[in-house]
């Protein structure tokens, strides 16, 4: 077990070297190692004045005690961007492909100037929700039961992956996930001149719709406590924070950056005390392996898409027959599937282990290997390695190899605090309940 730094090592742990100024070098902390720093003050007033605390009700209590307005700003300055509601399917894609981004808040046009951001926003749109919609809707068009994956792809049009091989996106720890190659996105679905779904349906029209989510937002003084709640528990991506005054959005707070922020912690009394518990014993994982939807390496590609859709899970194991995981499918992985290439052309066949080889080869993506861990390995270990790879899960394996259970970025920032009894109130009256339809 490693040691618990003093202070001064604490610092030296979190710092972060800057180039030398003409005066000399300078040394600073990043800003995620600054909030570890305020929890660190918090946690040692604690031990002062109230020793007979838990572990955990410190931790609430240190998180409780700092505003969302402190968390880093995802997006650098740079202006927010946003989607307008009646902006067609082919304009979110091409928006979120310049901006080199996969989801951005839904501005409502019908809204007055002088809006609330209640009334404003209407929701999250995520690039992968308008591939996976559009795949269920040439599904349902032509009784996908009964006919081929390749009729049912031909109902979106033509579709052109060609040069857009590096579109998936990656989670940057302290920015809103970014996609890996300039452009690419807009290519995912090529030119789409016979689609009328693609051209003509607004995205108003699918709000609800696959991988939606509301327009939950968090005010600049709300607490930490608060988002981790509703990051964890209330099972939000994302989470807008917006400037009441002005009614417009001032920060967007990932799981992957709060993730990427207890990364930086590592060396902190607080932070050591908690992460170097096994997953054992903390409780994880909380997803057990008969809860976990996986495909066979020979099954269709396509059942892989189904599956999520059908679950409404973001991505799932290949296994060989023995159990083993070979690789991974994520829901925007739903680009390969639609591809006019001549590996990916015969749908009906296409298995999920052909179907990641093709992958692999025509674009070289790493993630759709799978990382792994195991009980007996440290949460920090975990929290290194998933920031590490930019993975937004990891997979529990047992001696034999085989798989025995899942943990996602969730699953860890609900292992950090717990929620009060009547702590929310009335924090979601006034809040967009989520359209009847949805499937998020």
């Amino acid at each position: 077990m490693q040691a618990v730094r003093t202070r001064p090592e604490q610092r030296a742990e979190a710092a972060v070297v800057v180039e030398a100024t003409p005066h000399g070098s300078a040394r600073s902390w990043s800003p995620e190692a600054e909030i570890g720093m305020r929890v660190e003050d918090i946690w040692d007033s604690l031990d002062v004045q109230q020793r007979q605390l838990s572990h955990g009700d410190k931790l609430n209590s240190c998180f409780d005690s700092i505003p969302v307005a402190s968390f880093p700003h995802t997006f650098d300055g740079a202006q927010l961007v946003e989607i307008p509601s009646d902006a067609t399917l082919a304009e979110a894609v091409d928006i979120l492909s310049r901006n080199r981004i996969i989801s951005a808040p839904v501005r409502n046009v019908d809204a007055p100037e002088d809006a609330s951001w209640i009334d404003r926003y209407i929701g999250i749109v995520e690039f992968a929700g308008i591939a996976v919609w559009l795949l269920h809707q040439s599904e349902a068009a032509a009784n996908a039961d009964d006919v081929g994956a390749d009729e049912l792809a031909a109902k979106l049009g033509t579709v052109t992956l060609e040069g857009a091989a590096a579109a998936a996106a990656a989670a940057v720890a302290s920015k809103v996930a970014a996609v890996e190659s300039e452009g690419a996105i807009a290519e995912v679905f090529g030119a789409l001149p016979s689609s009328d779904l693609f051209n003509k349906t607004k995205v108003k029209d699918i709000s609800g719709s696959f991988r939606w989510a509301p327009f939950l937002a968090l005010q600049s003084s709300d607490t930490f406590l608060t988002m981790l709640l509703l990051l964890s528990k209330y099972r939000m991506k994302s989470l807008p924070v917006v400037d009441i005054g002005e009614g417009t959005i001032s920060n967007i707070i990932t799981q992957a950056a709060v993730v990427h922020m207890l990364s930086e912690c590592v060396g902190l009394h607080w932070f050591e005390e908690w992460g170097t518990k096994t997953l054992s014993e903390i409780g994880l994982p909380i997803m057990r392996l008969s809860k976990i939807v996986k495909v066979r390496e020979d099954e269709p590609a396509l059942k892989a898409f189904r599956l999520m859709r059908r679950k409404g899970v973001g991505g799932i194991p290949v296994v060989d027959d023995s159990g083993r995981a070979v690789g991974s499918i994520m829901i925007k992985d739903v680009k390969h599937l639609l591809t006019a290439s001549e590996t990916n052309r015969d749908y009906r066949t296409l298995t999920a282990k052909k179907f990641i080889a093709n992958a692999r080869q025509s674009s070289g993506e790493r993630q759709m290997s799978i990382i792994t861990c195991s009980r007996g390995d440290s949460t920090k270990d975990i929290i290194l390695k998933l920031d590490a790879e930019k993975r937004q899960r990891i997979y529990v394996i047992n001696e034999e190899g085989n798989l025995d259970g899942l943990i996602t970025l969730r699953d860890i920032i609900a292992k950090l605090v717990y929620e009060p009894p009547g702590y929310f109130g009335d924090f979601f009256n006034g809040v967009i309940p989520l359209p009847s339809n949805s499937r998020v």
